[in-house]
């Protein structure tokens, strides 16, 4: 076995890392209060090749496997959780799956654009009463021939007004349940096309979260993705590599809120000495590291097993479940390491303990990750 990062992911390890200082710190406090869209920095992300990192180049890609990406997630989400998750989203869900199942029209239309980082995507799952039951959607593309007629509302959609280019999933045969569902290229600008008002969230509350109403939207037959039915496969395989993203998400803010936490119990003194010195700071340390690294080790295992084309779902789903988990513990100790200081917004790690929360929630839940792991450890 190796542990080593060769030199190129090393290279990019670095440059996501700068990155993140430079330009994602100045202004992440200011973002997370007044909800704003990091646009300046996901266009430098994109300049930068990380909207389409493991895109083929002949797609605008970077060419790129699955652990540079993780790592790139893990420097991002260190520093600004909500700029990371438009980089998840874009490579995970919406690349992922126009360059895996998409037709080559579509890739020359669609992918492009996207994997140059020119314009963002949206993955359109969630309902108001489909979040981890996916199968009970009540979005409906009706088949006029030439087009589907799409109705109906999605919830919590990250880049919900900044995309230009959503994957939408709607139910087409609802006698054939799951069976029925299809997957498609929906435009912003098309007619009967609104986005909701801003969501107000706890946690990641720069990234762009909304909700979205299609009212008689005609798609073209041409941009349905794979074979009639074909939609809940697309979204399950694609979800599946989604996880690994957000598993490194989860891994990042938990060693973004460990440095912080180290760094104060260093310079921080109580009874004549760093707290840091104190066994009671010392043994959380030792314990955030120990969790830290453990769920590193899932997210990069889970990572090489999608690089060598080997069965990742069970090792996926793992490293998000651990990772999330970590995440939060290791964000709410942060905290108590920080003590006053670490509720107040300008010590940045009660920011990090409300953006690990959601680690929990999207791209399956916790709960849902363990149906996929006792499935797969039963089979």
């Amino acid at each position: 076995m190796h542990f080593e990062l060769n030199e190129e992911q090393l290279m990019i390890q670095q440059a996501a890392r700068d990155f993140a200082q430079q330009e994602l710190k100045p202004g992440v406090i200011e973002r997370d209060e007044h909800q704003k869209f990091p646009a300046e920095q996901v266009k430098k992300m994109g300049e930068l090749g990380f909207l389409g990192m493991m895109v083929d180049p002949k797609y605008n890609g970077s060419g790129l496997d699955t652990i540079s990406y993780v790592l790139v997630m893990e420097e991002l989400s260190k520093i600004d959780a909500s700029a990371s998750v438009v980089v998840s989203v874009n490579n995970s869900l919406v690349c992922y799956g126009l360059e895996k199942y998409g037709s080559e029209a579509q890739k020359e239309k669609y992918l492009k654009p996207l994997a140059a980082g020119e314009k963002i995507g949206a993955f359109c799952l969630s309902e108001p009463e489909a979040g981890s039951d996916a199968t009970s959607q009540r979005t409906t593309a009706e088949d006029k021939g030439d087009y589907y007629l799409l109705n109906g509302t999605k919830n919590w959609i990250t880049n919900g007004s900044t995309a230009s280019t959503y994957l939408v999933i709607a139910q087409t045969h609802p006698e054939l349940k799951h069976k029925g569902i299809n997957a498609f290229i929906v435009e912003k600008g098309m007619e009967g096309f609104t986005v909701g008002p801003k969501e107000n969230k706890l946690g990641i509350r720069g990234s762009d979260t909304h909700s979205l109403m299609f009212n008689d939207v005609k798609v073209p037959k041409e941009n349905r993705i794979g074979e009639d039915g074909f939609g809940f496969k697309f979204a399950m395989k694609t979800l599946e590599g989604g996880r690994i993203g957000i598993a490194a998400q989860a891994l990042g803010i938990a060693q973004g809120a460990f440095d912080l936490a180290t760094q104060y119990a260093k310079e921080r003194k109580s009874f004549g000495k760093p707290i840091s010195e104190h066994q009671a700071i010392a043994f959380k340390l030792a314990d955030m590291a120990t969790q830290i690294e453990a769920a590193r080790l899932l997210v990069y295992k889970a990572a090489w097993l999608k690089d060598q084309g080997l069965p990742y779902t069970q090792a996926g789903s793992m490293a998000k479940l651990y990772a999330s988990k970590v995440a939060m513990d290791v964000t709410i100790e942060a905290v108590q390491v920080h003590g006053g200081y670490g509720f107040v917004k300008e010590y940045h790690v009660e920011r990090l303990m409300r953006d690990a929360k959601i680690t929990q929630i999207y791209e399956g839940t916790s709960e849902i990750q363990k149906m996929v792991i006792s499935r797969e450890v039963i089979r």
